[in-house]
């Protein structure tokens, strides 16, 4: 049987630590005198209340955490912390709707970045900041997070960690994993300064450099600005978020190995390292040719903003510094290749992983030698690590249910008159937690609040599943998971 109490104990503890960080955004809302001041305040009481409902009622709960209860618990956490999250943009009245208010927290959390607020300069810095401290918590997990800070708020931490990370290999840097959360958060953090010190240096002021430097690191995508970073128009400040959305999206387990223990060469032996660079490489030279054939761009500023959006695209950041709406239609059926394969197993990105993608192709290769050797025995190998046969199953099942759910999403879409092209890109961007999306009814420079409620409703989940490896959430709909043994 699932182990409920337990469950709302952990709920429950979570949820003060969403509340300390709305705290923040309440006293910054106090320090500029706003008038979210009252909507912050109101959602911190009743966080904090809620939290300690949820306590009392996982009162005298034993400390066994199940594989199941793993299942549950990080599902039902992002939820809750999606639902408490929107409550700023209700109560103050930012957003009117309940469907695009959840969408709006659960597109933060996941880090998915696709908005349903139209005019984003317009709101006080309390909320803008909430925003992307949703995007910024999400980036590494919710649980994680508590795991590296506060390991006694979660039992089970293994099984946590399980059902909460990305990517089909799984590394720990320390034998102990809420060492090896620390350290990873270690990197997060670094990653984060380091990029918010650059955009500082280059011209942003402060609120806005601490912003746009969460949300990039946890490639997440939510501005201060309608115009994303084209908002400063700045080839420095567009060369620093390329360079720290890219790191992002690289495994935080190979980049602390580079950055702190000097070990550049194993990062440039590593397959999908390797995939990932040559992709975005390949990508961006095509998209090159196009906008300077097609569009007539200068070398220069076709190289920056080719590179800007596919970089922005891989690592499912969302980031704008043009409308790639505008560009050739070829040029869509890259990105949206580059949206599809995602950044690597580790990182903050989403999509398919590039670790799967190399998997993937080592299989094709080998079935294509197969049909010449029959007998021939190859192991599918990537870097030290070979994948078993239960491994490859297991990614073909994902790439199944990654493209079905998106196929449904689609589908729903198409019926309620979203036109073919954003309903394939809203679907994907969804999935893979991307955020913008290729079309001229929604571009990638458009907010997402002329799709129907009930759409948004959908979307939300599909975000979750897409966040949490699909299999996380899937397996609870399953009678299996039900059953008492």
């Amino acid at each position: 049987m699932v182990n409920s109490k337990l469950i709302f104990r952990i709920i429950g503890s979570l949820l003060n630590i969403e509340a300390a960080f709305m705290l923040l955004c309440l006293i910054l809302s106090v320090y500029y005198q706003e008038n979210d001041m009252v909507p912050l305040g109101i959602t911190v009481g009743i966080t904090v209340v809620s939290s300690l409902c949820f306590r009392v009622l996982g009162r005298g709960a034993s400390s066994s955490l199940s594989r199941r209860d793993a299942y549950l618990l990080v599902t039902l956490v992002w939820i809750a912390f999606a639902a408490f999250g929107s409550l700023p943009f209700l109560l103050g009245g930012y957003i009117t709707h309940v469907a695009d208010a959840f969408f709006e927290a659960m597109s933060g959390l996941t880090t998915t970045g696709a908005t349903t607020i139209d005019h984003v300069e317009g709101m006080p810095h309390g909320v803008l900041l909430w925003r992307s401290l949703t995007q910024w918590i999400g980036g590494l997990g919710i649980v994680f997070f508590t795991i590296a800070i506060l390991p006694s708020f979660v039992g089970g931490s293994v099984k946590i960690f399980a059902a909460e990370i990305t990517g089909p290999i799984q590394s720990k840097l320390q034998p102990r994993l809420t060492t090896s959360a620390k350290v990873l958060w270690g990197v997060y953090l670094t990653l984060t300064a380091g990029c918010a010190l650059c955009f500082f240096i280059f011209g942003m002021d402060a609120f806005d450099a601490i912003n746009y430097a969460m949300t990039i690191t946890a490639t997440g995508g939510f501005a201060t600005h309608d115009a994303s970073t084209g908002y400063f128009n700045n080839p420095a400040i567009d060369y620093t978020a390329i360079v720290f959305m890219f790191l992002s999206g690289i495994s935080f387990v190979m980049l602390y190995s580079a950055m702190f223990k000097g070990k550049i060469k194993h990062l440039f032996r590593n397959a999908e390292f390797r995939f990932y660079t040559l992709l975005a490489i390949v990508s961006t030279v095509i998209i090159v040719a196009f906008l300077l054939h097609f569009n007539h761009y200068s070398v220069s500023d076709a190289i920056r903003v080719s590179l800007f959006q596919v970089v922005s695209f891989l690592t499912t950041t969302g980031m704008f510094n043009e409308d790639a709406a505008q560009w050739h239609h070829i040029t869509w059926v890259v990105l949206s290749l580059c949206m599809f394969f995602g950044g690597c197993a580790g990182s903050t990105a989403g999509g398919f992983k590039c670790a799967r993608a190399v998997i993937a192709f080592k299989i094709l290769r080998n079935e294509i030698v197969h049909r010449l050797h029959p007998k021939a025995m190859l192991p599918v190998k990537v870097n030290d690590t070979t994948v078993n046969s239960s491994g490859q199953i297991t990614l073909m099942a994902f790439l199944l249910a990654y493209f079905l759910l998106s196929f449904i999403a689609y589908f729903i879409m198409i019926l309620v008159g979203v036109d073919s092209t954003n309903s394939f890109t809203i679907a994907l961007s969804c999935a893979s937690n991307v955020g913008p999306t290729l079309g001229l009814e929604i571009g990638p420079t458009m907010s997402w609040s002329v799709l129907p409620m009930g759409v948004k409703w959908i979307l939300s989940a599909l975000m979750l599943m897409g966040r949490l490896e699909i299999f996380t959430v899937l397996v609870i709909f399953t009678p299996a998971f039900w059953k008492s043994y």
